[in-house]
């Protein structure tokens, strides 16, 4: 997929030559190359893919066209939709999936590989993308798509949902240590200054302004939740309405209650309010996208905005989804892999401890000989760089995520998709486009991930409060 991405890459290139001239054609060409073959390119890159083939599949579900045999009409637009998303979705999983395999197969101890495998090849990789297509299309068959769609594609699908959760948790938090930090940070150096600093109001405004901000929005959304689609006969509305607002206040309190700051003195509303304002949201998105069988979604009825909201809220749910997807596939919380300060999670206790000892106990030993004249003051300087050059050494070489596990969640983020598209999908009156998730199925999907985000985000509050040997919270 990273080569149909790279082709008007390289025309924009060419297009600096005839317009802006050598020397400044020269620098787009090296931004081009450097985003095909870095790291971060090439994410983009598997990302902008994902993208492309969930557009693609999304405006093939509305055709009744096939994409094998574009002059041919389906008998059901429908069916035929729904085959072109299946064989889609499948190809770009298995895509993944055999990138994964390469991977694997390469030596653990030849990085180097893996990251040029991973980067770059992309001429190769859209060769083999087309040969899978190709296959699908022509030799794979109904029966084996429908049979992977219900024992593969679906509990697929509902892992990477989950991961999905674990990610706004993880955001909630980090979000809150960090504004904690800067703001620890500034009154320690405050010391001198008479007067609060722009950078230390700044972290705190964030920090109280964003919780104030998030619970005033989420109030808002229960408000319009309630006044528009929780009417008497609307039971799966009121319900989905009455149980988010209890474990609004269940997990508020909890993240204020003494026993959990005991225990955990950095949780409190500002986590709280992230997830309120997430899982509320969820629930207004399923209220919204519900079918209009039981007269309980008063804005499928509003016929003027109906297709530039089905067009702009598909395309929002498909980038959303690539989003989570690249975000998932480099988080840290998902590898193996992680940065120095945290490698004695994986390695053993006190290896990292006895090194940074040695390079210290070096470095004294240099300045001692230092002062008392029997080495020149450049060999202290020798040796920081020799240090330097080490570290930036181990950092070219190792990987900053595990490749494995991106092409992993890549496949798990497919298989979601095919289902978002093709679960009780019924061609309403709404022009040429078939919505995004205008299911009952898709509507409990969100009504029952927000459930489970508020068990997650309570977990992590009494999760320390009872095994307190695995958690070490200090501000």
């Amino acid at each position: 997929m990273g080569l149909i991405v790279s082709l008007p890459l390289n025309a924009a290139s060419s297009l600096a030559s005839s317009f802006l001239g050598a020397s400044a054609s020269s620098m787009v060409k090296s931004v081009v190359s450097n985003l095909q073959t870095s790291s971060l390119g090439a994410r983009i890159l598997y990302a902008v893919g994902l993208l492309l083939n969930s557009i693609v599949s999304w405006i093939s579900l509305s055709s009744n066209h096939t994409l094998w045999n574009p002059l041919k009409t389906c008998i059901s637009g429908i069916e035929c939709g729904v085959s072109t998303v299946y064989r889609l979705n499948f190809t770009l999983g298995l895509y993944h999936i055999l990138l994964m395999f390469v991977l694997l197969g390469v030596n653990e101890g030849n990085l180097q590989l893996q990251t040029k495998i991973q980067n770059s090849y992309w001429g190769s990789k859209i060769i083999l993308y087309f040969i899978l297509l190709f296959i699908s299309f022509k030799w794979v068959g109904n029966e084996f798509l429908l049979w992977f769609s219900k024992f593969i594609s679906l509990p697929s699908g509902s892992i990477f949902v989950f991961i999905g959760l674990v990610l706004l948790i993880d955001f909630a938090h980090e979000y809150t240590e960090t504004c904690l930090r800067h703001i620890k940070e500034e009154e320690e150096n405050q010391e001198a200054y008479e007067e609060e600093t722009l950078s230390l109001k700044f972290w705190k405004r964030l920090l109280v302004g964003g919780t104030i901000g998030m619970y005033v929005c989420t109030i808002i959304m229960i408000i319009i939740e309630y006044a528009i689609f929780c009417k008497n006969h609307c039971g799966m509305n009121i319900v989905a309405w009455a149980i988010n607002l209890l474990f609004l206040i269940a997990t508020s309190i909890m993240a204020i209650h003494p026993v959990v700051q005991e225990y955990n003195p950095k949780s409190g509303l500002s986590q709280a309010s992230v997830v309120s304002i997430y899982s509320t949201y969820l629930v207004f998105s399923a209220m919204a996208g519900e079918p209009d069988d039981r007269n309980c979604n008063p804005l499928v009825r509003s016929a003027g905005t109906r297709r530039a909201s089905i067009i702009l809220g598909s395309i929002f749910t498909i980038a959303a989804i690539v989003y989570t997807t690249l975000r998932a596939a480099g988080n840290s919380i998902f590898n193996v892999q992680d940065d120095g300060s945290n490698q004695d999670i994986y390695l053993g206790e006190g290896d990292d401890i006895d090194a940074d000892e040695r390079k210290e106990m070096r470095r004294k030993a240099i300045q001692s000989a230092i002062d008392e004249g029997s080495l020149p003051d450049s060999a202290l300087d020798e040796f920081l760089v020799d240090e330097e050059e080490e570290i930036l050494k181990a950092a070219q070489e190792k990987p900053n995520y595990n490749y494995i596990l991106f092409h992993v969640i890549f496949f798990l983020a497919t298989q979601w998709i095919s289902m978002l598209l093709t679960i009780n999908v019924k061609q309403l009156d709404n022009g040429d486009f078939i919505p995004v998730g205008r299911t009952y199925f898709y509507s409990w999907v969100k009504i029952v991930s927000s459930w489970l985000c508020y068990i997650l985000y309570g977990w992590s509050l009494v999760a320390p409060c009872i095994m307190e040997e695995n958690f070490n919270y200090s501000i």
